[in-house]
């Protein structure tokens, strides 16, 4: 897409300029701002209320706070010390009060005598610190501080200290603050919430020259403000309702910015062209349907329904399926892949992991059976041959693979990464099914969709639910199915958290248990954090994986644990061992007798976590649930209760019933809901994870916006960006949202908004 070429931002001045370079090397150093745009996007954390004093009650220890508040009472005291032998010595004890509850505020040295003289008695100020204690007082010992008067604060109390402003931006002293509100900034202790407000104050006035991205008859029709207004709302408010509008205002541009980018992804997409592929009607797929021994679920035919229609168009498919744990994802995908194969094309399946891929090639030619051995693509009989290829296949195997994707003979290929080498090659690669989307990056599965002669089909699918709101942030760039109903005869899992270190017998009774269903002709199994042969200290594992403090134990290991059950509680059974660094011969040589049912209890780490599925498995035990993340937990769960049988998790940990990493073991066992765990997980990781600014490498965008509270603005936003990019791709009329999307943004970056 050509585009228009952007304007020149004026907001684009480095602060340095403005400020000078002291305040500008402590601004960019502490808060990451380095222009005057940074500055003004650095919005206000809240407002204090010249008539309302903050709480004192609650301040959290060893925290950098700011309070408002007055003085109550000031005292100095002068004392004999090593430095001062004769007395000399001064401390200034300052009480402060909010009506409600006191805080002590201590000065000493050379540091008493300008409070001594500003803190009387009856002065209100801003005060900012680190909360400490002291004989079981809080206190702030050495706080900055900024006066309050009138309708303004006097001269700062802290500007002519080390990190503040060095005056050559003009003025120094501290304009009146507008209104009543006096906004209170994210700061640091080197960067106090004051001194970023001066800093606001003098690159103020920029902001009437800031480029609106917004398009007009958009912001007229929603009632929004111009940006200048918004951005001087939000710092200077005169009412409670100013602070609303301008967020509402500013929430818009980061959620329609972020639309415009993820619509010109699939308008771009949608230009492609590609091979229509339609089933034939008593094809491939026809045969496999009379084969099943059930019936669709209505939620199976729906979105089923809504691939084969993507698949029958002349532009490229690109849909993300995603559903529960056991919603049967992987049937859906493979009728699509049959339907391809019936359309005189191939299938490609790329899944994370060599067991994954391993355990998909079973399943896939399990349900196929004699429409599996296929000699020919379109052979009378309907059949095709599906292959398997990984980087750990003998060179004869491996050959064969490749000889029978280049000549068409294989329908269907699963395989890992291996696929995406250059040596790869198809006959006519028609659709590409991504499993567990987000543990690949966006160059593989572009290398592999580059393999068709055309641009081929694409099935994204995930076994992790994604509310709804981060699906149109996170994959806004695809079309989404959701597959939320379980085939009949699920059976329901029963979930309990076993607090080990409070009750240990509860623990002797979880391994009463697995024995129990092992007896019962059933399976079990044992997940731990680690395997038990790294190479480093296992401190150090433990140091990483630990999610609430680092002086834990290491975490439970697989070869450990599976000495200890095999001796001990376990004794008599076959407990076997799963790991990711077992020969991939070995591994899949177990998973063959788990699947089997020649083991009882099968001990492994998370390399069980998708795909995995074994009917007659119906207990899991995890241990040190704890330092397991809420969408893992339920994803391992679901590798239970897949037959007729109910299935059982129970997740041990050490945990004291009042730590965060509890109440998320609390909440997995509370429900079976994977849409309403993922928004837990998401309300407890920061936004920018959720984002993928990991993968890269750019702080998250979203400052006033957030994915679970703005689903409404998120869904209109979206709607608004893909009328603007289907009306003019080019953003031609649009050149202040050029502007915007390439501060955004640079090209790298936007091939990451897929999640890839």
């Amino acid at each position: 897409m050509d585009l228009v070429p952007a304007l020149e931002e004026p907001l684009k001045q480095p602060l340095k300029s403005v400020l000078g370079p002291a305040t500008a090397k402590v601004m960019a150093e502490h808060l990451g701002l380095e222009t005057v745009g940074d500055l003004l996007h650095h919005y206000p954390r809240r407002y204090e209320e010249r008539g309302q004093l903050t709480h004192l009650a609650d301040l959290p220890m060893d925290e950098h706070v700011t309070v408002v508040a007055q003085v109550a009472d000031a005292r100095l005291h002068s004392f004999a010390s090593a430095r001062a032998p004769r007395g000399k010595g001064q401390r200034l004890e300052v009480t402060i009060t909010d009506g409600y509850g006191r805080l002590q505020l201590v000065f000493f040295g050379n540091g008493v005598h300008k409070p001594h003289k500003e803190l009387l008695p009856g002065t209100r100020a801003m005060f900012s610190g680190k909360v400490s204690a002291f004989n079981r007082r809080l206190q702030l010992a050495h706080p900055a501080y900024e006066l309050l008067r009138g309708d303004g604060p006097d001269s700062p109390g802290g500007f002519d200290s080390p990190g503040g402003f060095d005056g050559s931006g003009g003025d120094t002293g501290v304009e009146s603050w507008a209104g009543a509100l006096i906004p209170l900034y994210p700061a640091t202790a080197k960067l106090e919430s004051w001194k970023i407000a001066k800093a606001v104050q003098t690159v103020l006035p920029a902001a009437e020259d800031a480029l609106d991205p917004l398009p007009e008859s958009l912001r007229h029709g929603r009632g929004l403000l111009t940006l200048p207004e918004a951005l001087r709302a939000i710092h200077r408010p005169a009412t409670g309702a100013d602070v609303e509008q301008a967020r509402a205002r500013l929430k818009w541009d980061e959620a329609f910015v972020l639309q415009v980018a993820l619509a010109r992804r699939r308008f771009a997409d949608a230009q492609l062209p590609a091979v229509a592929r339609s089933a034939s009607p008593d094809g491939l797929l026809t045969a496999f349907d009379d084969r099943l021994p059930f019936t669709l679920t209505d939620g199976q035919r729906k979105v089923t329904a809504e691939i084969f229609a993507d698949l029958a168009t002349e532009h490229p498919m690109h849909r993300l399926l995603q559903g529960e744990v056991g919603s049967g994802k992987t049937l859906v995908a493979l009728r699509a892949m049959l339907a391809v194969v019936d359309a005189g094309g191939q299938a490609a399946m790329l899944a994370p992991t060599e067991v994954l891929a391993q355990q998909h090639h079973r399943s896939v030619t399990e349900m196929l059976g004699e429409l599996a051995q296929g000699g020919m693509l379109g052979g009378a009989d309907h059949a095709t041959k599906v292959v398997l290829l990984t980087g750990s296949m003998g060179a004869a195997a491996r050959r064969r693979a490749l000889l029978d994707l280049a000549t068409g003979e294989a329908g269907i290929v699963i395989g890992t990464h291996a696929l995406i080498e250059d040596k790869v090659q198809f006959h006519d690669l028609g659709l590409v099914v991504v499993d567990e989307q987000h543990r690949f990056g966006v160059e593989q599965r572009d290398a592999l969709r580059a393999k068709g002669k055309q641009p081929p089909h694409l099935l994204v699918m995930t076994a992790t639910p994604i509310p709804r709101t981060v699906a149109m942030t996170v994959f806004g760039d695809l079309d989404t199915s959701v597959l939320d109903q379980l085939p009949a005869g699920r059976s329901p899992i029963a979930s309990h958290v076993v607090p080990a270190a409070d009750k240990p017998h509860f623990l002797a009774r979880a391994w009463e248990r697995v024995r129990e269903e092992a007896e019962n002709g059933h399976q079990a199994y044992v997940v731990c954090p680690r395997i038990g042969d790294e190479e480093d200290d296992p401190g150090k594992a433990a140091k990483k994986q630990a999610g609430d403090g680092a002086d834990r134990r290491p975490p439970l290991a697989v070869l450990e644990v599976a000495d200890q059950l095999a001796a001990g509680p376990l004794q008599g059974l076959n407990v076997e061992v799963l790991h990711g660094r077992m020969h991939p011969d070995d591994k899949d040589a177990v998973m063959r007798r788990f699947a089997a049912g020649e083991t009882d209890v099968l001990v492994a780490t998370t390399v069980i976590e998708v795909g995995v599925n074994v009917p007659n498995a119906t207990a899991m035990v995890i241990m040190d649930a704890d330092r397991f993340g809420v969408s893992q937990l339920h994803q391992l769960r679901g590798r239970v209760g897949r037959g007729s049988a109910p299935g059982l998790c129970l997740l041990v940990t050490e945990m004291p019933e009042a730590a965060p990493a509890r109440q998320r073991l609390n909440a997995v066992a509370a429900t079976l809901d994977g849409f309403e765990l993922s928004r837990i997980d998401l309300e407890q990781r920061r936004e920018g994870d959720v984002l993928g600014q990991a993968q890269s490498g750019a702080r998250t965008s979203l400052r006033v916006l957030t994915v679970i509270d703005d689903e409404e603005v998120i869904a209109e936003a979206r709607q608004e960006a893909t009328a603007v990019v289907a009306a003019d791709p080019a953003l031609t009329a649009h050149p202040a949202l050029r502007t915007a999307l390439d501060a955004l943004l640079d090209e790298e970056r936007e091939q990451y908004l897929d999640k890839g």
